[in-house]
């Protein structure tokens, strides 16, 4: 690492900073310091792809408090030149952990913060202890943090914006995803009362109902007694000690099952212990990978297919054996597996040819969840422009998609406050969990999921944007009406002349061509909105007016 003073606008922010995606920070305490004495702690960055830039790794609030202090009349020409520690290129983890490590010094971050980095230095490949000592903080308090993967990202901002407490989360994070959609239920709803605190434990539990849904068995063979509710909606087992006798042989049956499918292994985790995603990576059949049997409290049971510890996953990309294992000689050698597996291949795609209904629900699935073959990434709609980004995600096409996408997650079974269907969402089922989710869904409904999924990762700025848009017939005005984001992003005299002479007419932009940028814009907003005795210009969005392409 090397010191050296870097022109302000070389850097940009790093996606490793892990305060990268939120609005622009608060700087009031620190702007007048800024402005008069510069910035005198250096900030860290490392080199860029682009040859002379550089990201910012640390120091967004001082950077962002200088580019302010830089745009005041009269500013220190000096505040462009920042002094930098400048970090070695490549090493993601190292970065994270020198944002994380500076940002703990200067202001706690909220536990949730905290997991968002935390989770990403272990995919980066990071170890649970070599965390705890990197930041000299307990193992216990890395586990425990890294817990908060398994709640619902609603409840993680409840507790971010602490109108939950740290028992109520704790105890949260041992609740299964439904069990959490339980409570978040109770916790909306202003009359019943919400289990919090240890009454949360005793709620999750302890003497709860278990409802007949959650049972592995055929219930019309089930020899116990089902209680229905007054509405005739859920039945409950009456017998609690007569559901586990059932269920437990059933769990069993399918542990059988399992390992007769050629698992390697199938691991029943009982009520009294939880199996924790991250601490677990996917690994296929044939890469030794695991079923977890996750066997909750409440009766429901679920089948976690292919996973192995990141123990087991780092030593076998280093190449080693667990101590005491011995090799083993594969049921078919590797030609022979090929073999089964392209024949198998060829039979299955040439069958698929015949039911096209069945190869477009495989088709969607893959595209929601990937596979080594299919990235599918959804468009981030990116912008370092804070207004923009406000008036995006505030306009009427944002609010009527994300209703739409909401609704897909629930029938999909996925969380409805997930920002995104695809992108990893169906990783715990894996593309033959989704696609058997698909199977059961009627071809309406699987039209509504591939509007949702295509809508999703439509790349923005494309020329298939364009096409579409052109097919369909996209009127803008029924989206997009001009707002302050757009007068403060137009610049260009040009630009503002076609505008005026859009909304004015070509006598009015004529005669004010020679005019101030200010006073372009004030005539168009006037029109927009008929002020000051202009005649008021409805539904325009000439987007040809701004640029030379058309919806």
């Amino acid at each position: 690492m090397k010191l050296d003073f870097i022109a302000i606008g070389n850097i940009d922010d790093s996606k490793v900073n892990m305060r990268h995606g939120r609005k622009a920070p608060e700087v009031t305490d620190i702007l007048p310091t800024v402005r008069k004495r510069g910035i005198i702690v250096p900030v860290v960055v490392r080199p860029a792809e682009a040859e002379g830039r550089f990201e910012l790794v640390a120091g967004r609030r001082r950077v962002h408090a200088a580019r302010l202090a830089l745009a005041e009349e009269g500013a220190d020409p000096e505040l462009a030149r920042v002094p930098a520690a400048i970090m070695e290129a490549g090493d993601d983890a190292a970065a994270l952990e020198a944002s994380l490590i500076e940002n703990l010094a200067r202001l706690d971050p909220d536990e949730v913060t905290q997991w968002e980095t935390f989770v990403r230095l272990v995919k980066e490949g990071r170890e649970v202890d070599d965390i705890a000592a990197t930041f000299g903080l307990p193992e216990p308090t890395i586990r425990r943090v890294l817990a908060l993967g398994n709640l619902l990202p609603r409840i993680r901002d409840l507790y971010r914006a602490e109108k939950i407490d740290r028992t109520t989360v704790r105890h949260l994070t041992l609740a299964s995803k439904s069990q959490q959609k339980a409570w978040l239920a109770l916790f909306d709803d202003p009359d019943p009362y919400v289990p919090t605190g240890h009454q949360l434990k005793a709620w999750l539990f302890g003497g709860q109902s278990i409802a007949a849904k959650v049972a592995l068995f055929d219930l019309e063979t089930y020899a116990g007694a089902t209680i229905a509710d007054l509405f005739g909606d859920d039945r409950y087992f009456a017998d609690a000690d007569a559901f586990w006798t059932a269920q437990n042989a059933a769990v069993e049956a399918r542990r059988t099952a399992y390992i007769e499918d050629g698992w390697s292994d199938v691991v029943v985790v009982p009520p009294s212990e939880h199996f924790h995603s991250w601490e677990y990576e996917k690994a296929g059949k044939r890469k030794g990978g695991r079923v977890y049997i996750d066997v909750r409290g409440n009766g429901e049971v679920t089948f976690h297919e292919g996973y192995v510890t990141r123990t087991e996953a780092r030593r076998a990309e280093r190449g080693e054996m667990a101590e005491g294992e011995k090799p083993q000689r594969p049921e078919l050698t590797s030609t022979m597996q090929t073999y089964v597996d392209l024949h198998r291949h060829a039979a299955v795609r040439a069958a698929l040819l015949d039911p096209p209904g069945v190869a477009l629900r495989l088709m969607v699935a893959h595209a929601i969840v990937g596979s080594h073959l299919w990235t599918v990434r959804p468009e981030p709609q990116s912008t370092r422009n804070d207004e923009v980004r406000e008036s995006v995600e505030t306009s009427r096409g944002e609010a009527v998609f994300d209703a739409r996408r909401r609704a897909v997650l629930d029938v999909l079974g996925f969380s409805r406050e997930e920002p995104t269907v695809t992108g990893g969402n169906g990783d715990d089922y894996g593309v033959a969990g989704v696609f058997l989710r698909l199977l059961a869904l009627p071809d309406p409904v699987i039209m509504d999921v591939i509007a949702v999924v295509m809508g999703e990762t439509l790349a923005a700025g494309s020329a298939a944007v364009e096409a579409v848009g052109g097919e369909i017939g996209v009127a803008m005005a029924d989206w997009w009406q001009a707002d302050e984001a757009l007068f403060s992003l137009l610049r260009d005299r040009e630009v503002l002349g076609r505008i005026v002479a859009d909304v004015a007419g070509e006598t009015i932009a004529s005669a004010n061509a020679k005019e101030k940028s200010k006073t372009l814009k004030r005539i168009v907003a006037d029109h927009l909105d008929g002020a000051d005795g202009r005649a008021k210009v409805e539904g325009w969005a000439s987007i040809r007016s701004i640029t030379r392409r058309s919806c």
